[in-house]
């Protein structure tokens, strides 16, 4: 993770159970410089929970947006957001799943092994309405699927067994 400076003030992360993360997030309509001081308010609220993605459903804003500061598969860091993101599927023939460790900074001091592909491809806009796409390789592509699941009503513990994703919720001290 790099050391930028978001100018944005620190808001405080949501934690599973909290209602903001469950549904899906409303479509971004409006680019101003409102929307850009949300995303410096994003960065900073990463930053200062030491995350690589987050959400804006995560600091309790149910819009379609989401910022990185992510390392893909070559270890180069990757810093972006991303508007409106749709997670384009991949066929079976190209599919390559990773099952790897994941975590999330609304299920704190959790982890667990979820299977996600292993290159993951978001298109949406950016903070100005332009369309953009983003591939990532690595902890890049887990970081686009996971934060596009969040701006979906999900978690990662969603994708996991019942009896582990209830066991986790327990050392939360919540349901849903």
């Amino acid at each position: 993770m790099t050391t930028a400076q978001p100018q944005g003030k620190v808001l405080p992360i949501r934690i599973a159970g909290d209602p903001v993360l469950h549904e899906p997030c409303a479509d971004v309509t409006e680019f101003d410089a409102e929307l850009e001081a949300f995303i410096e308010t994003m960065f900073a609220s990463m930053y200062a929970a030491e995350g690589v993605g987050l959400a804006a459903n995560q600091i309790g804003v149910a819009k379609r947006i989401f910022v990185y500061d992510c390392p893909d598969a070559t270890e180069q860091n990757q810093i972006g957001h991303v508007i409106n993101p749709v997670l384009r599927e991949l066929p079976a023939t190209e599919r390559i799943l990773d099952d790897n460790a994941e975590a999330c900074l609304s299920v704190p001091g959790q982890h667990a092994f979820v299977a996600r592909p292993d290159t993951a491809t978001v298109d949406g806009v950016d903070k100005n309405g332009n369309p953009i796409s983003v591939t990532g390789t690595g902890l890049l592509a887990r970081c686009l699927q996971h934060e596009t699941d969040h701006l979906n009503g999900y978690l990662y513990i969603d994708r996991i067994a019942k009896k582990e994703r209830q066991a986790i919720l327990k050392e939360l001290g919540t349901t849903y």
